[in-house]
C-alpha cells in the first residue's frame, strides 16, 4: 500500500528536534512514498536551511518531496488541511514536527490497514520523554478496539495524534480539518465517528513525544476551557453524549482549567492521565 508522511512546521518549532523527527521518518523499515511538508507561515532562517539539508537526504531516498509553504501562519487544523489536500496517495501517516517515530511504526500500521480494510484510523500508544535529555517519563495510553473508543471519545480524545495514520478519503468525507483552538484532531474524530468510521489503536508505543515542564501546565486558561465547552456542546447537539454527561464533562474541564492553578494542573495531568515510568 502507497501512503504519504504528512508534517508541519513554524517558526517556534526547534530545529534540532525538527531535523531528529523526519530523520525518524526517513529510517522507517517501511518508507513513505512521499513526504509532504507544509511551512506555516514565516520561519527562522535556521529552519530554511534545515528544510534544504532534509529535502537533499528525502531525494537520495528516492522519495516523492512536496513543500507547501502557507504565507501566514494558520494553525494546527488548517496547516494540515493544506497539507492533506497535497498528499498523493489516500493512507496519510501524520508526523509531529518534534517527535521520534520508531522505526516500525509504518510497517505495523500498513500492516494493520492490509488486515483491516475497514478501519479508517489508526492510532497507537505513546511515551512521553523530557524534550532534553530524551529520558522517558510516562506512558500515554488509549484503548484499542472501536467499540472501546467509541465510548472513550465521549470524554477525552481517542488518538495520540502524532501517532495517527488515517485515509484521507474518510477524513474529506468527514469535513476535513478546520480551524479548533487546540481541538482540531478532536473534532475530527468526533465528526468520523458521526460518519460512521471505524477507529484503532495499536497496542504498543510507536512514537515518543517530547513535552517539557509547561507542557501540561498550559492545558488550561479560559481560550482553552471555552474551546472545550464549545466541542463538547457539539458533541451534546449531535447525540454523542447525554446531557448528564456534558454537564460532568464541562465540569471536570472547569476544575482543572480553571479553578486549578496551573503548577497544580501539570500535577494532576501526571497523576490521573498518565502511567508513570
Amino acid at each position: 500500500m502507497n501512503f504519504s508522511a504528512l508534517i508541519c512546521v513554524y517558526e517556534k518549532d526547534n530545529v534540532d528536534y525538527f531535523i531528529e523527527a523526519c530523520d525518524s521518518v526517513l529510517n522507517q523499515t517501511l518508507s513513505p512514498n512521499e513526504i509532504i511538508l507544509v511551512v506555516d507561515g514565516p520561519i527562522t532562517r535556521q529552519l530554511k536551511i534545515s528544510i534544504v539539508k532534509i529535502e537533499t537526504k528525502i531525494k537520495e531516498r528516492g522519495i516523492k518531496f512536496k513543500i507547501i509553504w502557507l504565507e501566514i501562519n494558520m494553525g494546527h487544523g488548517l496547516a494540515r488541511q493544506a497539507g492533506l489536500e497535497g498528499c498523493t496517495f489516500d493512507l496519510v501517516a501524520l508526523i509531529d514536527a518534534d517527535d521520534i517515530n520508531y522505526v516500525d511504526r509504518f510497517k505495523l500500521q500498513v500492516d494493520y490497514f492490509k488486515s483491516n480494510p475497514r478501519v479508517s484510523v489508526l492510532g497507537s500508544q505513546i511515551r512521553e520523554i523530557d524534550h532534553e535529555s530524551r529520558k522517558p517519563l510516562s506512558l500515554k495510553k488509549v484503548p484499542c478496539g472501536s467499540e472501546q473508543l467509541s465510548v472513550y471519545l465521549k470524554t477525552r480524545c481517542p488518538f495520540n495524534q502524532m501517532s495517527v495514520m488515517f485515509k484521507k478519503q474518510d477524513v474529506l468525507n468527514s469535513g476535513g480539518y478546520v480551524d479548533f483552538f487546540h481541538n482540531e484532531d478532536y473534532y475530527l474524530w468526533i465528526r468520523m465517528k458521526l460518519n460512521r468510521c471505524i477507529f484503532s489503536n495499536l497496542p504498543m508505543v510507536t512514537v515518543d513525544a517530547r513535552v517539557n515542564e509547561f507542557f501540561y501546565n498550559r492545558r488550561g486558561g479560559l481560550r482553552y476551557f471555552l474551546s472545550e465547552a464549545k466541542l463538547q456542546r457539539y458533541m451534546l447537539k449531535n447525540g454523542v453524549i447525554s446531557f448528564g454527561l456534558y454537564v460532568v464533562n464541562i465540569g471536570i474541564r472547569f476544575l482543572v482549567q480553571i479553578a486549578i492553578p496551573p503548577r497544580i494542573r501539570g500535577k494532576i495531568f501526571q497523576l490521573l492521565f498518565r502511567r508513570k515510568l
